[in-house]
This record gives C-alpha cells, structure tokens and sequence, in this order.
C-alpha cells in the first residue's frame, strides 16, 4: 500500500483526497520509483477540473517528479533498482509511489539534488523545447516572454539571457516584475496595467519581436500578435487565464503573414534520443548556475488542496514542490 492523492470527480481543490491505494508491480517497459520529491503545474489544474480529461475516474494528479528506482518491469534497459532518476512526462505523481513508463525517465545528474529536478523537469523541458526547437533562440535576438514570473518563466528568461538574447518579459503585478528582472528581464510590462503591445513596439522601436511565448493564453490574446514582426511566430504553449478562443486562421495573415503553433513537451519528449538531449542540455546550464531554479514554496502531498488554491489564485511565483 502507498498513499496517493486521488481525484473521484471532476472540480476545485476539495476534490482531491489523500487515500491508501494498492500500487501495482511495473508492467512491460515501466519503472516504479519511491518519491522524494513532486511536482506541481498549471496541468495539474486542468485535469483535477475536467479541462482536460483523464484517461478514466478516479486519477492521481501530476506529471513530474523524482526519487529512487525500486523495482523494474519486464524488458526495461538502461535502468538499475537504487538509481535516482527524473520526469515531467510521467503521471500519477501525486503519491508517495510511483509506477511510470521507463521511457519517461532520466538518469538524474549528480550536480541537481531531487527538490529541485522535480521543480525544473517538466518546467526546464518546457523552456527547453520552446528555445531550442519551437523557435531556436539566438543571440542579437528581441524575444517576448508572457508571465515571465511564473514557473516556466523564471527559466526560460534566464535561458534566453544566456543564449544572447535581450527578454521583454510581462508580469501580472510589481512584485513579481522585480523577480522577473533578477532573473533576466531586460524589459519588464505589467501587462494587466500597460498596453503591452505598445510597449513592445516602444521598446523594439517599432520592429516587433520575432517570437512571442504565451503560457497565458485568454489575457493576452490577440494582442499579442501585434507583437510579432513580419513572418514572426506565436508559440501557445499554455492557457492559465482560460484558452483562446476560436480565431479565423487570416488574422495571421493581417497581422504580418504570421505563424502560430501550439506545442506540448509530450510531443517532444516522446522519442527517447530527443528527450535524453533534452534532459542533458536544462542538467547543463542548471548544474553550470547559468539557470538557477527558484523553489519558493514546499509542501507535505497531505496539503495538495491549499497548493493548488495557490497556484490557481496567482500567489505564487517560481516552482511549488510538495513532499510526500
């Protein structure tokens, strides 16, 4: 028996409860990991409200995580019993055990302890695949950064400041723009009080900027088109304000022949190579200190109801881990 967060009907935070539940052995291909550390993320939310919709009632919420390997299913490879190991992809998380797929798991570098791989991985991957591969950043560029004190933020615009870049980031409030500035912000817009499309303009003079990353999504959208230089790209890669509403595909054409994509890092990491290159490049600049992974807040997995209340009601900033 293991005790895990379990979700019986779709709602708010008070639907989640704290259960013994009988964790099965590791199937073909699965690992299953004593956790020292979890994860917590906007996806989270989304599927503990029906937003997205599991596989089946009742689920265990969660995606990310890090702990010890304690035993291996049938034809797993690459993996040993005791070996520290990392995800964002997985599921289930939410539980002091975890059965996942082995194909979702990293080898943990010794240079990262588990707090701060289960604040970073699903994050980290994030910010990876946006400036790696959604658009690879280079140095000399102008980039737009929507919520750039949140989560994915705080790493991504230290990245982006790394690779070169100068980083407009926007912010929902005062505070959280001195973060965002202390950690990579060049240029900082309190979008919920300026017209941040007209600062980006302002600050670009007059240009746009090549890329807007929208983890944000009902809030700043369309405006955030009038953001982008000509043939430029709006990467969606989040809806924590609510999603976009429905658009007629020429508005990318009016607003600069624009292209739009809607990634995920379950689209990425889904090929093995690809996620170990991945994983290896956010392990690099993190165990380096180029990209400093802020943990402001922890929590026992008993208090699943009061992180998410926060995290939904905007009250935190960086990475929230819970501790099972």
């Amino acid at each position: 028996m293991t005790k895990a967060i379990r979700v019986h009907e779709y709602g708010g935070p008070e639907v989640m409860r704290l259960e013994e539940v009988t964790l099965p052995e590791p199937g073909p291909g699965q690992v299953r990991v004593r956790q020292t550390a979890i994860g917590v993320n906007f996806i989270d939310i989304y599927f503990r409200s029906g937003a997205y919709k599991a596989a089946a009632l009742p689920f265990t919420p969660g995606k990310e995580g890090a702990g010890v390997i304690v035993s291996l299913g049938e034809g797993v490879t690459g993996f040993r019993v005791g070996e520290r190991v990392a995800y964002g992809s997985a599921a289930n998380t939410y539980a002091e055990e975890v059965v996942i797929e082995a194909s979702a798991a990293v080898h943990l570098s010794e240079r990262v302890d588990d707090v701060t791989a289960a604040a970073m991985m699903l994050k980290g991957l994030t910010a990876e695949y946006l400036l790696h591969r959604t658009y690879k950043v280079k140095a000399g560029d102008t980039i737009l950064f929507h919520a750039a004190a949140g989560g994915v933020g705080l790493i991504a615009c230290q990245w982006a400041k790394h690779l070169g870049a100068t980083v407009i980031g926007t912010v929902g409030s005062a505070e959280k723009a001195e973060l965002a500035r202390a950690n990579g912000c060049d240029h900082v817009i309190l979008y919920r009080d300026e017209d941040f499309a007209a600062k980006v303009k302002e600050i670009t003079k007059g240009k746009g900027v090549p890329v807007v990353y929208d983890g944000v999504g009902k809030d700043t959208f369309p405006a955030s088109l009038d953001c982008i230089s000509p043939l430029g790209l709006f990467a969606s890669f989040g809806s924590a304000s609510g999603p976009i509403p429905p658009f007629d595909i020429a508005l990318l054409n009016t607003k600069g022949c624009l292209y739009a994509t809607r990634p995920s890092l379950f689209a990425y990491s889904s090929h093995r190579d690809v996620l170990d290159s991945m994983a290896a490049n956010l392990f690099s600049v993190v165990g380096n200190g180029a990209v400093k992974i802020p943990v402001h807040s922890q929590a026992p997995l008993a208090e699943a109801q009061q992180v998410h209340r926060d995290l939904a009601g905007r009250k935190t900033t960086g990475a929230t881990v819970m501790i099972p």
